[in-house]
């Protein structure tokens, strides 16, 4: 994990409730008329840039948390609702709403599989990185640090409910 965190330490790094498209008529009627287009537009790279920086966990994804189009997607998902992400903290992006922003993110990150999961400004990783660093403990670190969690229920409470 230490490899991988050194090897993305300069990339931008990465999530629910509300689902949002990047798109605007002037960026897609752009991006049909380039097929080929391998350069983030500046405009869709300043979207990208206000997106990962103004949310505390920025999920790009395929679909939507109740509506998730591919099996990486769902898992991410399934990952931050098991760690207790608060919903109010996640902001998820449907990427097959918007071409530009499908490719552009791949870009951005330097990434070339989507779902991408950012925290607090950071690239963290993907569908394989989110599993691994839930598996380990470290994601629940990342995420308490970021402040998304829900709190835990009291010790009393706990026992409880055990």
């Amino acid at each position: 994990m230490a490899f991988f965190r050194q090897a993305t330490a300069s990339l931008r790094l990465a999530t629910r409730p509300s689902v949002t498209s990047l798109a605007t008529p002037a960026t897609t009627s752009h991006f049909h008329s380039s097929a080929l287009r391998l350069a983030l537009s500046t405009d869709a790279r300043k979207k990208i840039d206000a997106a990962v920086s103004a949310n505390p966990l920025v999920i790009f994804m395929k679909g939507t948390p109740d509506l998730p189009m591919c099996g990486f997607s769902r898992a991410v998902c399934q990952i931050m609702e098991v760690q207790g992400v608060k919903p109010d903290s996640l902001k998820t992006y449907n990427c097959l709403d918007d071409p530009e922003l499908r490719e552009g993110i791949k870009e951005y990150s330097s990434w070339p599989t989507i779902p991408q999961v950012y925290v607090n400004g950071e690239f963290v990783g993907g569908c394989d990185i989110m599993l691994s660093m839930h598996q380990s403990g470290e994601l629940e670190q990342v995420l308490e640090k970021a402040g998304v969690l829900q709190p835990l229920p009291p010790p009393s409470q706990q026992q409880a409910q055990s």
